[in-house]
């Protein structure tokens, strides 16, 4: 076995102290959420494991009458704005590293404008005005379908694909489309991945924007409702939970377990992409791909 230096050691441990700073409230926050009331009140911070494993905090938050249908929004645009963020930056990305495009240096010229000088949030409000799309969902989904930043980085990775195997691929017929979704796509899936990662967490975490255009509590995202019960502690969550406690139940009930809970709720869903994203980074998809 190779024998760490004494640089290596102190290295490592540093950075798993560091981990350990994230990863402990996390599991703090969810030991606390799944703990009986009677005794979270009087869990400390550094305390992970539950105590009488009670689900009631989440019985009673799932009982509020707009949390759920939040969750179900935020998952619509955060699947659907992803999808267009994903499918408009793949095909830009792939016709601006294209050789010979015309204007081309005008056009990264004109994007990186557009990423460094933000036009504004009162233009933008009024646009959305104007073309008819305040109070409804596809003012949060089509506002910013592409992100400068996010295209410059994949428009790396698309530069990266040999030109051999493009020229391969012309010989054989291979027109743009099929060029982009057969050859080009499957090289940068470690790149297509990481902005596709990118976007959902920005989907899925929107709330300035869903609450200044949304105007409808059945229609805006999980974020603003848990702005609500986490900063604002508006506690109408338990009008839900009248029909599933009684009066006693509910007096018992720990406030700050049911915002644990609201939180666990909240990142649950975007931690589950993760796996999925970090898979495409097991191996170089270039590998073997040229022979010179």
């Amino acid at each position: 076995m190779k024998k760490f230096s004494f640089y290596q050691m102190a290295l490592t441990i540093m950075f798993i102290l560091i981990t350990l700073t994230m990863i402990v409230p996390l599991l703090n926050i969810l030991a606390i959420s799944l703990s009986d009331p009677s005794v979270s009140r009087t869990m400390g911070g550094l305390e992970i494991i539950p105590k009488k494993l009670n689900f009631i905090n989440y019985k009673v938050v799932l009982s509020h009458p707009v949390l759920l249908p939040s969750v179900f929004n935020s998952v619509f645009i955060t699947v659907v704005g992803t999808l267009i963020n994903v499918a408009l930056t793949v095909t830009a990305a792939y016709v601006l590293t294209r050789p010979g495009l015309v204007f081309k240096k005008y056009l990264m010229v004109f994007l990186i404008a557009m990423m460094l000088f933000d036009p504004g949030l009162v233009p933008e409000y009024l646009v959305i005005q104007k073309i008819g799309l305040m109070g409804s969902q596809w003012s949060v989904i089509l506002v910013n379908s592409v992100n400068v930043y996010y295209l410059i980085i994949l428009m790396r990775f698309f530069n990266d694909v040999p030109n051999e195997i493009i020229e391969a691929a012309k010989i054989d017929g291979c027109g743009h489309i099929k060029m982009l979704t057969k050859i080009i796509m499957p090289l940068t899936k470690s790149g297509v991945a990481t902005i596709t990662m990118f976007y959902a967490v920005i989907r899925w975490n929107e709330y300035f924007k869903a609450s200044i255009y949304i105007t409808s509590a059945k229609k805006t995202t999980l974020q603003v409702i848990l702005r609500q019960f986490i900063v604002n502690d508006d506690m109408t969550s338990l009008i839900g939970a009248q029909n599933i406690l009684n009066y006693n139940e509910l007096a018992k009930l720990d406030y700050n377990a049911l915002k644990y809970a609201t939180i666990v709720i909240a990142i649950l869903p975007i931690l589950m992409l993760y796996p999925l994203v970090l898979k495409y980074y097991a191996s170089d998809v270039m590998a073997g791909g040229v022979k010179e």
